[in-house]
This record gives C-alpha cells, sequence and structure tokens, in this order.
C-alpha cells in the first residue's frame, strides 16, 4: 500500500555561518501544525542543544501544499531554504526540478556519509527512489491511511463497536446500522483521492495510473476506471446520497468534525492519531484501512 510520507528534500543553497556565533544556519520549511508541530520543534530544540557547529531553524509555511509553493517560489527568487519538507504528491514535481533539489544520494556520496537506503522500510524508500534504484530525499517520516472509529457514536446508535470493519462491505452494513440508530455523520472521511482512489487502488493491485504509477516517464495516464475503483465510488456516491457519508471538502476539513465527536467512522492517515488523541474526548479506536 502507498504510504503518504511526508519527505525532506535538500534543497541546492549554500550553508552560511553566522559571524556572532560561528554556527552554521541551515533552515528547514515544514509542513507540520498541532501536535505533529509540538514534536517537530522539540526535536529541533534537542538537536540544537546537543551541539554548537549548527543551528537549526525551523519554519511553518503552511499546509503541504501551500509548503511546496513556497519552496518552489523561493527558489525562483534565489531566497530557497536548505531543507523543503514534501509531501508525496510533489515528489514528480522535485524529481523534474534539476537544479533545484540536490538528490539525497548525491549529497552523501559528496560528503562520505554513511547511508543505507535499505534501512528504510522498502514501501517508504520506493517512492523517493528512482526506477534505478537511487534515492532521490530523505523520508522524515510516513503514515498511511486508517479507519478511526467512535465507540461512543457506535454505543449509542446501539451498534456494536467491535464489529467487523475489515471490508467495505462490512462498513457499508454499519453505516446502515449506525444511520437506522440515529447517527448524524456515519462516515466522513479525509484526503479522497489519496484513501479511496490512490490506496485503494494499490491495495487492491490494480494500477492507478501508467507508466509504473508515473515513476517511469512524464507522459503518465491516470488509469482508475477499473471495476475495483469505480464501484467503490459509486458506493460512497449511494452513501452521500442516503446520508451515511457526509462530504466536507478534499483535504482534511472532516478531521474537526471527528475530533469534535460528531461522526463515527472517519477515513485518514495514521499521522492523525495524535490530533485525535489531544483533542477527543470520546473513547476511539484505529483499524485498518478496509479491504
Amino acid at each position: 500500500m502507498k504510504s503518504m510520507t511526508a519527505i525532506a528534500a535538500v534543497l541546492a543553497a549554500t550553508l552560511t555561518a553566522s559571524a556572532a556565533s560561528a554556527a552554521t544556519e541551515i533552515t528547514w520549511w515544514h509542513a507540520f501544525t498541532g501536535r505533529l508541530g509540538d514534536l517537530l520543534a522539540e526535536q529541533v530544540q534537542q538537536f540544537n542543544a546537543a551541539q554548537s557547529e549548527y543551528v537549526v531553524v525551523a519554519t511553518n509555511k503552511g499546509n503541504y501544499s501551500e509548503t511546496l509553493n513556497a519552496g518552489i517560489a523561493a527558489f525562483r527568487a534565489g531566497e530557497q531554504p536548505h531543507i523543503l519538507q514534501v509531501f508525496e504528491v510533489g515528489t514528480a514535481t522535485m524529481m523534474a526540478a534539476k537544479g533545484a533539489v540536490k538528490p539525497v544520494y548525491q549529497l552523501m556520496e559528496e560528503t562520505g556519509k554513511t547511508f543505507d537506503p535499505t534501512a528504510y522500510l522498502a514501501a517508504v524508500a520506493g517512492y523517493y527512489t528512482t526506477t534505478d534504484g537511487k534515492m532521490l530525499s530523505l523520508p522524515y517520516n510516513s503514515s498511511t491511511p486508517v479507519l478511526y472509529v467512535n465507540r461512543d457514536a457506535f454505543e449509542a446508535a446501539g451498534v456494536d463497536p467491535d464489529t467487523d470493519l475489515s471490508t467495505w462491505e462490512n462498513v457499508g452494513a454499519a453505516l446502515d446500522a449506525l444511520k437506522a440508530g440515529g447517527e448524524e455523520c456515519p462516515l466522513v472521511t479525509a484526503w479522497q483521492s489519496w484513501i479511496h482512489l490512490e490506496n485503494l487502488s494499490a491495495y487492491h493491485n490494480v494500477p492507478f495510473a501508467s507508466q509504473e504509477n508515473g515513476f517511469a516517464g512524464l507522459d503518465t495516464e491516470l488509469s482508475f476506471n477499473g471495476p475495483v475503483q469505480t464501484g467503490h465510488i459509486r458506493a460512497m456516491g449511494e452513501w452521500a446520497r442516503d446520508g451515511k457519508f457526509i462530504y466536507t471538502g478534499r483535504r482534511n476539513e472532516g478531521g474537526a468534525n471527528f475530533r469534535a465527536g460528531d461522526c463515527a467512522l472517519f477515513t485518514e492517515s495514521s499521522a492523525g492519531y495524535a490530533g485525535v488523541k489531544k483533542e477527543a474526548t470520546f473513547k476511539f479506536d484505529i483499524r485498518p484501512l478496509p479491504y
């Protein structure tokens, strides 16, 4: 299954030393907010406190798309950061950005640093590696889509919260029961195309696009009109029509609904766990993405 992985792409910028401190300043633009932003800040603080040769300055530039766009604009203006965090949707853009990005395999070779790409999970490393095995960027954080279950909402609707939700057919039956039990938001989702098309395709081992899902060339064509994808989208359309699936937007707008306890089921990135754990006042489970 393809994982939604945020990566650190090292830009072709020159590191400069501060005259006052004689420490080399490294600018890092990232897309983390909330609990993940707090954890990143702690990591930067620990690194800076552990030595005096380098000072990392981390700056949030908005969400993943905004951070990518900020990096592109900064490079064009000659004001790019040293490190830019880019989500997997921006992989092709970074691969094609000749002169803007220093591929990780080249950086490690030129600096003589030991680097073993096989230390990463294959699904993670593969997403940021060329078809001939060269890793272009450094995986920083990785997540995969999962199913969040609001146990309290299930119980309130008279549905067993431990019911089998391993398949979309079973989820459909649970949605019927939740709706019949008075639940106003049986299912909400984040990142619909990523979860309900790309990962659905990967999970069922059917193509999402040509050219090795876009890694082998720019002349890639999307190919998700197969029976698996159209069948699933048709089911979601029927759920939406019947008030069992509530559409909140293309990105992660539905996260607020679930964290507030307004919805029973939520398909989202596993990275959302920190936010759910921090904000939820209800009992919840995390299950694998249904098949």
